[in-house]
């Protein structure tokens, strides 16, 4: 890349990021505005990368456990970045999610970007609005350069604990529903994108269709056949879940391809199962 990026917080994205954009990745901890201050000047970075975030150890539950953590990781630590970016006159990019919105299958179209997030029934989908709405509002300042990318469940073609794959496989019983999900290799492609052409505002970063989870397991059974799996209804998982779909139009529109669902689980499920 061009221009001197830093991306911070050493999490899955951010290490996928690290090695996809060639950009110094940071797990610097920030508590401070000062703390800020100190990582641009000692870099001098031309665009920030906001990685940082807390999804909780097992699962999003456990960020009702830890309200500190999370609102600090999800929501304090981006407003402070935003506003050093304003200040210096900084690109940044915040990797925030799309698990911010109530969904009704059976009235609602795909989520676009100019729909208001209205789901705060769990913690962690709070801190993530509350970071949204500040950004935006700041977004809208003059000179000011903001990019929000919405990610939602990463899938890989690699093992990782973050990887829906993995977990999927882990956990051997999924619902039915169908959700977007994030390809992270189409998510980098996407983001090399958006960055070229500077793109400002909220991004879905998603697949074109939504994910149905069997489908993704069916084909892994067909290259690991002695894998064997249960499917449940979304009302028998119990737990407090964002089920949605995202639309990608907007992303589309700037002359990205975005790839179609079958394409992806074919090529993630293949080279998946050589490691």
């Amino acid at each position: 890349m061009n221009k001197k990026t830093i991306i911070l917080g050493g999490g899955f994205i951010g290490r996928k990021l690290e090695s996809a954009l060639g950009a110094k990745l940071l797990s610097a901890r920030i508590t401070t505005y000062q703390d800020v201050e100190n990582i641009i000047k000692k870099h001098h970075p031309d665009v920030l990368i906001n990685c940082i975030g807390h999804t909780g150890k097992r699962n999003v539950d456990d960020c009702e456990l830890v309200p500190d953590k999370t609102l600090s990781a999800n929501t304090f630590v981006p407003i402070l970045l935003a506003e050093a970016a304003f200040r210096h006159k900084i690109k940044l990019v915040h990797i925030s999610s799309g698990c911010i919105f109530h969904y009704d299958y059976k009235k609602n179209n795909a989520i676009r970007e100019e729909r208001v997030a209205d789901y705060f029934d769990l913690f962690y989908s709070r801190t993530k609005i509350y970071t949204e709405n500040v950004l935006m509002q700041l977004a809208e300042l003059k000179d000011t350069n903001i990019l929000i990318t919405r990610i939602r469940v990463p899938l890989d073609s690699k093992p990782h604990p973050k990887n829906l794959l993995t977990k999927l496989i882990k956990y051997q019983r999924v619902i039915d529903a169908p959700n977007s999900v994030t390809y992270v290799p189409d998510f980098i492609e996407a983001l090399k994108h958006l960055l070229k052409i500077d793109a400002r505002g909220i991004y879905n970063t998603v697949v074109k269709e939504p994910l149905v989870y069997p489908d993704l397991l069916n084909a892994y059974c067909k290259l690991r056949p002695d894998f064997h799996f249960d499917v449940i209804r979304l009302k028998e998982l119990k737990l407090t879940r964002t089920s949605l779909i995202m639309s990608t139009n907007k992303l589309e529109k700037t002359g990205f391809k975005v790839r179609s669902i079958k394409e992806i689980i074919k090529e993630c499920v293949n080279e998946y199962v050589k490691y």
